[in-house]
């Protein structure tokens, strides 16, 4: 059975790189990386979540590339990323795998935005620390992620109050080996409802059904328990940079008060951002506001660096 695609045309769409490339991780697995917009323009590293792939920045990619280098990847098992051959799949993996990411596409020293949605926000929580990290990451956008209790506190389940039954049946749906299958009326709507807000767009539905049930079933099931497991609170202190943390107050994957446990924690929390009656695919529900956010990231913390390192040089001439 073949896969859903990306939407080719549209706001949805995402554009045409200016160049892919290949990232090797520490374990040899293999990374489908893309570069958007102009060579030498201040950079930004965005990092997807759980069965998503670098389709879900469309609009991000499409407004930053203007006058950012942009660089998306699969994270692996994700999209044009191969699943990995070592199972099972673990959160080190996911610091292993940015690391390679920003070894392949910045410059010794080079620093960077870095925004990750979802998982794509705790590949930063279990990245803090490690040395590309530390070298390359100039600000963090944590965007509608949690750092622990992902599965207790979800209430992508419809019951009334939370509990062991709840969280009994929220581990069964995440963790379903079931197939997607086709995108279907049906499908959408249970799709919606679980990961997007109620306002939701019906294009912003359907790009997230393609995206979504492109991920094969046994990628999708392998990091549900990665998910299910997940404790990154401590991590969040080892990220000392600045950060800045968006999420929806309609969450049902991720509920808001992860977003604001996240800013509470951080050493250097640079604004909560909640969004209203918005679920949890933010950069796809509300595409300005996220850009918007990694925008003001690049300004204060990377054109200003550029700035200063400019009249240094000056300086010292």
């Amino acid at each position: 059975m073949s896969r859903p695609t990306p939407l080719r045309t549209g706001p949805y769409a995402p554009p045409v790189a200016a160049r892919e490339l290949t990232a090797v991780s520490a374990d040899g697995s293999r990374l489908h990386v893309e570069v958007h917009g102009p060579d030498g323009a201040p950079a930004v590293v965005l990092s997807h979540g759980w069965t998503c792939s670098t389709a879900f920045w469309a609009a991000q990619l499409r407004a930053l590339a203007t006058d950012h280098r942009v660089i998306v990847y699969d994270q692996r098992g994700h999209g044009r990323s191969p699943a990995a051959t070592r199972l099972p799949y673990t959160a080190d993996m996911l610091a292993d795998d940015l690391e390679a990411v920003l070894g392949a596409v910045l410059a010794p020293g080079e620093r960077a935005v870095l925004a990750g949605h979802s998982m794509g926000g705790m590949t930063m929580m279990a990245a803090a620390g490690r040395p590309a990290f530390t070298e390359h990451a100039a600000a963090v956008l944590l965007c509608s992620t949690g750092s622990s209790r992902l599965v207790t506190e979800a209430t992508v389940v419809p019951l009334l109050a939370a509990g062991a039954l709840r969280t009994r049946m929220t581990r069964a749906v995440l963790g379903s080996k079931a197939p997607l299958g086709p995108v279907t009326p049906l499908g959408k709507r249970i799709l919606k409802f679980a990961t997007l807000g109620p306002a939701a767009s019906p294009g912003a539905v359907e790009a997230c059904a393609r995206i979504v049930h492109a991920c094969p079933r046994g990628v999708r099931h392998g990091w549900s328990h990665v998910l299910e497991t997940l404790d990154m609170d401590a991590a969040l202190a080892e990220l000392t940079l600045p950060v800045a943390v968006l999420g929806g107050t309609a969450d049902r994957m991720t509920p808001i008060v992860h977003a604001r446990r996240i800013a509470a924690a951080l050493p250097h929390c640079v604004g909560l951002t909640e969004l209203p009656g918005r679920g949890h695919m933010t950069p796809v529900e509300a595409p300005e506001a996220v850009t918007e956010k990694i925008r003001e990231l690049a300004h204060a913390y990377l054109e200003s660096q550029s700035h200063a390192q400019s009249q240094k040089g000056a300086d010292v001439a």
